[in-house]
């Protein structure tokens, strides 16, 4: 077998959400990888392991897995240890945290969600199938303003670090966890009603989404003309690296195969 593990031909893998936490007496902290999962998928077991080991080899810090299901069956099925090797030996184990129905409470109090907002954004999605869910979102919803208002007393750059910042990444987190359906309309109708400018004609989550792509697909042009040992010049790095168009950037991926000079990526102009 080829002893070359390098991925030439990229292929994509993106979790849902990807946190580095820091943490009192953890020097460096640790990465936390967050799923959301809807149903059991074994194609998710090798998906999960090798997260967790590009997650490693990436950034030398302990990644951790933690999926969010939306029913105690899924939860059951996510929690079971992916075991990976053969009778006679093991080489690895993941072990993945589940936050899912009955593991976390019920929060439909916008003051006990303002509280805790992480507590209450993931009870929201674990019971994202609840008969129940319009409360605990009209409740979360009112906590993160809540939590915005109170940020606004503050300095402007505190408002923005400490403030604004969570309360649109918390935003994002459940539209994206809640998945297509009325859930995820209720969310965006809550959303545009005590922040106006949420989720708006561009949502958060797709500018975020399609900035995310963009430089994933950049990340992919410059690192197989590097592979393949094509010398990049400051002026093509930046040009690849500052692109947000997705189909100039396919294209540009694909010449990145075949190109003998980096600036041949742009073609005739």
């Amino acid at each position: 077998m080829d002893s070359d593990l390098t991925e030439i031909r990229p292929l994509e893998r993106r979790v849902d959400s990807v946190f580095r936490v820091r943490a009192a007496g953890e020097e460096g902290g640790f990465v936390l990888a967050v799923e959301s999962q809807g149903k059991p998928d074994p194609d998710k077991h090798s998906s999960w392991t090798y997260y967790l080991a590009h997650l490693y080899a990436k950034y030398r810090l302990p990644p951790f897995l933690l999926v969010v299901c939306k029913d105690k069956a899924t939860a059951s099925w996510a929690a079971e240890p992916i075991r990976v090797g053969r009778g006679f030996h093991t080489s690895m184990v993941v072990f993945p945290l589940v936050l899912g129905p009955g593991i976390l409470p019920v929060i439909t109090e916008a003051d006990e969600a303002a509280q805790d907002l992480g507590v209450a954004v993931f009870s929201a999605l674990a019971y994202a199938k609840d008969p129940g869910l319009t409360a605990i979102l009209d409740a979360l919803a009112s906590g993160v303003a809540d939590d915005a208002e109170r940020s606004g007393s503050g300095s402007s750059a505190e408002t923005e670090e400490a403030g604004d910042v969570d309360r649109v990444d918390w935003a994002e987190i459940v539209e994206i966890g809640l998945g297509e359906g009325p859930g995820r309309d209720y969310w965006r109708h809550l959303m545009a009603t005590y922040t106006p400018n949420f989720p708006g004609s561009n949502t958060i989550v797709e500018e975020s989404w399609l900035e995310g792509r963009a430089k994933g697909k950049a990340e992919d042009i410059l690192h197989i003309l590097e592979v393949r040992g094509v010398e990049i010049p400051d002026a093509v790095r930046e040009r690849v690296t500052d692109c947000t168009d997705l189909d100039v950037l396919v294209t540009w991926l694909d010449r990145s195969l075949s190109v003998a000079h980096a600036k041949e990526l742009f073609g005739e102009e």
